[in-house]
C-alpha cells in the first residue's frame, strides 16, 4: 500500500471532528429544519420528539449526506431538507426499535417509550416518516425519492427480518449479515448517494459513495454488536447486554457458538431462549465471547468493512472532505477498543 492510500490504523485516535467542523454550517441549516418539521398543533408531538433528537446523537447520517455534497463542490442549499428527511427517517426507526425491543435507554436517557408509552412513540414515529416524504417532495427529484424511499422500505424489512430469526440460534452469518446490510446500511449507503445525484454526478460516482456508506454502515453496525458486551452502560448510553437479554442473533454469538464446545453450545441455546438470561448469565456469556476470540474476529470484520469504505474514496480528489469521510470510517470501528 502507498504512503498517500488512507488505512484503517495508520493514525491514532481517529474522531468525527473534521467532519463535525467541515459541515459545522450546513448541520446548523438542517437543525433549523428539523426544528421548523417537527412543530404540530398537538403538543405531544414536539415533545417527543425533540427528546430523541435532542437526546445527544451524533447526526451521524445526515453529516454524510453534507460531507459527501462538499466532497463533491456542490454549492447549492437542497441538501440541508434532504440530510433533514435522512435524520427524520433515522429516529423514527428509533423510535419503533424502542418499542419493538422494550428498550428503557437511548444515549444514557429513558426512551420515548418509557416516558409516554408505545403507543404514543409509534405513532410521532410515523409523523416523523411522513416529514421526511414531505420534505423529499419539496426538493423534487424523482432519483431523490426513489433512492430514500427505497433504503426506507429495506429497513423496514431488515427489522421485520430480525424479528423472525430472534432466538434462533442457528441463524447463520450470511442471514445475519444480511439483516444488517438492510437495517442499517441501507440509510447510509442513501445518505452518501444522494449526495450525487444533487451534485449531478454520473453513476459511477453515485455507485462509489453508496458503497462508501454501505461500508461503513456494516462496519458501524458489528462494532455495536460487539460492544453491546464489551463495553458499559455509561459509555453505550443503553443497558450492557441488552441483545443478549433480547435473544438478539449477533455475529459474535454466532462466532462463539461455532467455536464452542458442547456445553458452551447448550448455554448458547438456553440463553438465546431466554433461560439464562441473569447478570451471571451475561457475564458467563461475555467470557466465552472472549476465550472464542468471537468479539476480536468481529471487530476485525469491522476493521475490513471500514477499510472498504475508506477504499471506495478513491476515485474523489484529495482534500478536507476525503480526508473526513476517511476518518469517520476509522472513527466507526475505534468505538470498540
Amino acid at each position: 500500500m502507498t504512503a498517500h492510500v488512507h488505512s484503517i490504523g495508520a493514525r491514532p485516535a481517529p474522531s468525527l471532528e473534521p467532519m463535525v467542523a467541515l459541515v459545522a454550517s450546513d448541520l446548523h441549516a438542517v437543525n433549523g429544519v428539523i426544528l421548523a418539521r417537527t412543530q404540530s398543533e398537538i403538543p405531544l408531538i414536539p415533545e417527543l420528539a425533540g427528546h430523541l433528537i435532542a437526546g445527544g446523537g451524533k447526526r451521524l447520517r445526515p453529516m454524510l449526506t453534507l460531507a459527501c455534497a462538499k466532497l463533491l463542490d456542490y454549492e447549492g442549499a437542497r441538501q440541508h431538507k434532504l440530510a433533514a428527511a435522512v435524520e427524520f427517517i433515522h429516529t423514527a426507526t428509533l423510535l419503533h426499535d424502542d418499542v419493538v425491543d422494550g428498550s428503557g435507554l437511548r444515549r444514557g436517557r429513558e426512551t420515548a417509550n418509557v416516558i409516554w408509552g408505545n403507543p404514543a412513540s409509534v405513532l410521532v414515529g410515523d409523523f416523523l416518516l411522513s416529514r421526511s416524504f414531505e420534505l423529499m417532495i419539496e426538493d423534487g427529484s424523482l432519483k431523490v425519492l426513489r433512492i430514500l424511499s427505497q433504503a426506507a422500505s429495506v429497513i423496514a424489512e431488515g427489522e421485520v427480518s430480525q424479528l423472525t430469526v430472534q432466538r434462533q440460534i442457528d441463524t447463520g452469518e450470511d442471514k445475519y449479515l444480511e439483516i444488517i446490510a438492510a437495517k442499517t446500511a441501507a440509510l447510509f449507503a442513501a445518505a452518501c448517494r444522494i449526495a450525487a445525484v444533487l451534485a449531478e454526478r454520473d453513476e459511477p460516482a453515485e455507485r462509489a459513495l453508496d458503497a462508501y456508506g454501505r461500508n461503513l454502515g456494516v462496519a458501524f453496525q458489528l462494532v455495536d454488536d460487539a460492544i453491546d458486551y464489551a463495553s458499559t452502560a455509561s459509555l453505550m448510553g443503553k443497558g450492557v447486554g441488552d441483545d443478549f437479554r433480547d435473544g438478539k442473533v449477533t455475529l459474535p454469538v454466532i462466532l462463539a457458538y461455532a467455536r464452542g464446545a458442547t456445553e458452551d453450545r447448550d448455554f448458547w441455546r438456553a440463553a438465546m431462549r431466554g433461560e439464562r438470561a441473569g447478570d451471571a448469565d451475561l457475564a458467563h456469556a461475555t467470557t466465552l465471547l472472549r476465550s472464542t476470540r468471537a468479539l476480536d474476529d468481529t471487530l476485525e470484520r469491522a476493521r475490513m468493512y471500514a477499510q472498504r469504505a475508506i477504499d471506495a474514496l478513491g476515485p474523489f480528489p484529495a482534500g478536507k472532505a476525503k480526508a473526513a469521510l476517511a476518518e469517520a470510517a476509522e472513527f466507526a470501528v475505534a468505538r470498540g477498543y
